[in-house]
C-alpha cells in the first residue's frame, strides 16, 4: 500500500472532511477554527460560494489550455483585472503555478535584463524550496540542508529584525542599511548585482514587518546602482496586511512584484509583474511552463478579486488585524514566555523566549499543539521555530477573532503556567 512520504511533517493531526468559511470540519465532525488559511492561501475562506461557482462553471468549459499554445478568456480577463490593482507601471505579467516558480522567474528576468550575475536577499527571508529559490532562502537551514552545492551568486544582507538584535527599530534599520553598503564594497559590487529580493513582512522568518526607512533605503540604493528591487508579495499580497499590497505600508516602488498564495483562494496560481520595458529585456522563450495560467485557477482568481472588492476584505483585514494584534499582546503581557507580538493586518506572530531571552521552540510547539487539540489551528515559524503565527482568512469576523483569542489565552496560560 502506498503512503505519503515520511518527510512530510504534519503540523496538526486533523484529517479534513470539508471546509466552510474560517472553519474546517474533520472526519469525526469536529469543527476547527482555521487560523492557518492553508499558509495564507484561502484568502476568501474555505469554499467561498462565488469562487466555487466560478471554478465549477469553468471546469465545464475548459480545464487546461496551455497558454503558450492557445489563449483563453479567464487568462485574458484576469490579466485585465490585475492591471487595475498592480503597482503603477507594472503592466506585464507572467503566470506560473507556485511561489517558488515565481521567484525563479523573477531571478531569471533580473539576471537577463541587467546582464549581472548576483542577487541580494534578506537574512530570514523565505522564497521557496526549489534549488534556486532555496538558495535564496535564509529563514531556516531545513529548506536547503543536504542539497548543496547551492546556486552561486546569492548574497545575504541583514533585515531590521529589531527584537532579534535587542535594539530599537531605528537602530536595527540603520545597521541593516549600513551592512548592505558594506556588502556592496566587500562581496557583490553594485555593477555585479542584478536585484534585491525582499518580503514586506518576513513570512517563514517570523512575521517581522519591514519599515518605511528600510524600504526607502533599498529603493534609493537600487536606483543609485541600477539594481532591480523585487518585492516578494507571495504571502503579503491581496489584502493580507490590511492594505492591498504589503509594500503599500511603506510607500515604496517595486520593479518586480511576485504573486501567489491568496491570489486564487486555494487554486494553484502564481506569477510575476513588471513593466513591459523590463520584461522585453529578457531573452525570448525564457518564460513558459505547462500549467501556468491554468483556466480554472484563473477563473478562481477573478472571482477572488471580486470577493475582495465586494466584501471589503482589505479593510476587514486591517480592522480584524488590529483586533488580533492587540488581543495577542494583551495575552503576551500576562506571561514572560512571549517576548514579542508583532505583525501587519492578518499576519500576527507571537515569539516565545526563555527567561534569559533565548528562543523557546519547545514552548511554542506545545502552545501550537495544545491549540490544535482545542480546535484552533495555528502554525509555527521563525529560524528557531519559536514563533506561533496567526494567519486567518480575510473574511474572519470580530466574533471569530475573539473566539480565537479566548482559546489562545487559555492555551498560553496552560503551557506557561501564567
Amino acid at each position: 500500500m502506498a503512503q505519503l512520504s515520511p518527510l512530510l511533517k504534519q503540523a496538526t493531526p486533523v484529517v479534513v472532511d470539508h471546509g466552510e468559511g474560517v472553519y474546517l470540519y474533520d472526519v469525526d465532525g469536529k469543527r476547527h477554527l482555521d487560523f492557518t488559511a492553508g499558509i495564507g492561501v484561502t484568502s476568501t475562506g474555505h469554499c467561498h460560494p462565488h469562487v466555487v461557482a466560478a471554478a465549477q462553471e469553468q471546469i465545464g468549459k475548459l480545464v487546461h489550455g496551455q497558454y503558450t499554445t492557445v489563449m483563453h478568456q479567464p487568462l485574458l480577463e484576469l490579466t485585465k483585472r490585475l492591471g487595475d490593482v498592480l503597482p503603477s507601471g507594472l503592466d506585464s505579467l507572467f503566470y506560473s503555478n507556485s511561489g517558488s516558480e515565481a521567484v525563479e522567474a523573477a531571478l531569471r528576468l533580473s539576471r537577463q535584463a541587467t546582464k549581472r550575475p548576483n542577487v541580494i536577499v534578506m537574512q530570514g527571508g523565505f522564497h521557496g524550496r526549489t534549488v534556486a529559490a532555496a538558495s535564496m532562502t535564509t529563514s531556516g537551514t531545513r529548506f536547503s540542508a543536504g542539497i548543496g552545492p547551492l546556486m552561486a551568486g546569492v548574497h545575504v544582507a541583514p533585515f531590521p529584525y529589531a527584537y532579534h538584535y535587542g535594539w530599537d527599530e531605528q537602530t536595527a534599520t540603520k545597521f541593516a542599511l549600513r551592512e548592505l553598503d558594506y556588502l556592496f564594497q566587500t562581496v557583490s559590487a553594485p555593477n555585479e548585482t542584478a536585484a534585491i529580493f525582499v518580503e514586506p513582512v518576513l513570512g517563514e522568518g517570523g512575521y517581522v514587518p519591514a519599515n518605511t526607512e528600510f524600504m526607502a533605503g533599498l529603493r534609493e540604493r537600487a536606483d543609485r546602482h541600477g539594481i532591480l528591487l523585487v518585492l516578494d508579495e507571495i504571502q503579503t499580497g491581496f489584502g493580507r496586511t490590511g492594505k492591498f499590497w504589503g509594500h503599500d505600508h511603506f510607500d515604496v516602488r517595486p520593479d518586480i512584484v511576485l504573486i501567489a498564495k491568496g491570489l486564487a483562494s486555494g487554486f494553484p496560481l502564481s506569477g510575476i509583474a513588471a513593466s513591459q520595458e523590463l520584461m522585453a529585456k529578457a531573452l525570448p522563450g525564457s518564460q513558459g511552463g505547462t500549467y501556468g495560467g491554468n483556466a480554472v485557477s484563473c477563473a478562481a482568481a477573478i472571482a477572488t478579486l471580486e470577493v475582495i472588492q465586494r466584501e471589503n476584505l482589505v479593510e476587514n483585514a486591517a480592522e480584524r488585524g488590529r483586533q488580533l494584534l492587540e488581543g495577542a499582546r494583551v495575552i503576551a503581557d500576562k506571561t514572560p514566555a512571549i517576548g514579542e507580538v508583532r505583525g501587519l493586518g492578518l499576519l500576527v506572530g507571537s515569539e516565545f523566549t526563555t527567561a534569559d531571552g533565548e528562543p523557546d521552540a519547545a514552548t511554542a510547539a506545545a502552545a501550537q499543539q495544545t491549540a490544535s487539540k482545542n480546535g484552533l489551528l495555528l502554525l509555527t515559524c521563525g529560524p528557531y521555530m519559536n514563533v506561533v503565527r496567526m494567519v486567518p482568512p480575510l473574511i474572519v469576523n470580530a466574533e471569530q477573532v475573539d473566539d480565537a483569542l479566548r482559546t489562545w489565552g487559555d492555551v498560553v496560560a496552560s503551557v506557561t503556567g501564567s
